[in-house]
């Protein structure tokens, strides 16, 4: 591949993307995606649209402008919202990346000309005689394998990953000595492409307040919420309790939350029963030792994964806390990502 759009988004990642290539000699453009505006304003997307034009110019580079609010709002706002209705969390910067950067973004790119496309993340592709293998990024506290777990061959394929050899330190280090003017930007820790706005905030635009009790396991009613579907298991925050208080059931129909201490058993299993499952090279249908692990910010778990052909479960050597229906498994062997699941 000589040609590369590169997804040239607000993070100094994907702006340190784009001149790693150019110094490897590929052709770059970047490509910023228009995809949420919020109802309020309250959103970053023109701000961050500023940014990339930014870099483009420091780069030298051509910039296209890709508005992809339709598709965005399709694929991802109202499986967002349809999830949650069913007390389901979903986990929407996973499907954005395999339904919307590297689907559809890639699918303008290919129809534009390019060879393929490249984005800020940290992972590593190897190719093993026909097979792309998905590997996690070389800086372990950084790893966004988990995130890109659910892609496919032919996304892998016309796939880039500069940054995966990189560390997040030696990344900021090489913007700071070219002088890339978001250099110094700090990373967004919001929804995709929606930004920094509380979920609570964005979901209460379509699910509307509904009064509700917070019940102890004595079922003792110690206080109010303002609707059952805004929680998680696990979740502390917005409880307005004492300390050691967290979520341990969600029952939605009756719009009740019972709570218990961080060390509660609710919190903890070993067992996790697995739906809608995606290989990304070779399936295993036997009972396989892997690492695992249920959500990004977690080290991957020794477990045993077991698939046939109606069923899948993880079964990890140690009780995992807050195992919450909607979010996605993946599976490694060691630093290979295998495949990803929903959380049943």
């Amino acid at each position: 591949m000589k040609k590369i759009l590169v997804w040239l988004s607000w993070w100094v990642d994907s702006a340190v993307t784009a001149y790693q290539l150019i110094q490897q000699g590929y052709e770059v453009t970047g490509g910023f995606m228009k995809n949420y505006v919020a109802p309020t304003g309250n959103c970053s997307t023109y701000e961050d649209a500023e940014e990339a034009i930014k870099v483009a110019d420091f780069l030298h580079i051509p910039l296209i402008a890709f508005d992809l609010q339709k598709e965005y709002q399709e694929k991802i706002i109202e499986y967002i919202f349809a999830w949650y209705q069913k007390w389901i969390t979903p986990n929407p910067d996973v499907l954005c990346n395999t339904l919307i950067k590297f689907d559809v973004f890639l699918q303008k790119a290919l129809e534009l000309g390019f060879d393929g496309i490249a984005t800020g993340h940290y992972a590593r592709i190897e190719k093993d005689t026909s097979i792309f293998k998905l590997l996690r990024g070389k800086d372990y506290n950084k790893d966004q394998s988990y995130f890109l777990a659910g892609l496919n061959q032919f996304q892998l394929s016309k796939s880039i990953f500069p940054l995966g050899n990189f560390t997040k330190p030696e990344i900021r280090d090489i913007a700071e000595k070219i002088g890339l003017p978001n250099a110094k930007r700090k990373d967004s820790q919001g929804l995709c492409f929606i930004g920094n706005i509380p979920i609570k905030t964005f979901l209460e635009q379509k699910l509307p307040k509904k009064e509700g009790k917070i019940i102890n396991h004595e079922w003792k009613i110690i206080g109010k919420h303002d609707g059952a579907r805004f929680f998680t298991l696990g979740q502390r925050r917005g409880l307005n309790l004492l300390p050691d208080h967290y979520v341990t059931k969600i029952d939605v129909k009756n719009n009740e939350i019972t709570v218990g201490p961080r060390d509660d058993k609710a919190l903890n299993s070993k067992e996790v029963q697995l739906k809608d499952w995606h290989w990304i090279g070779a399936g295993f249908s036997a009972k396989t030792p892997v690492l695992a692990k249920i959500r990004y910010r977690q080290e991957p778990q020794c477990a045993q994964l077991l698939v046939t052909r109606d069923s899948a479960l993880l079964t990890f050597e140690e009780p995992q806390r807050s195992v919450t229906p909607g979010q996605v498994a993946v599976a490694y062997l060691w630093d290979e990502c295998i495949g990803s699941w929903i959380i049943q």
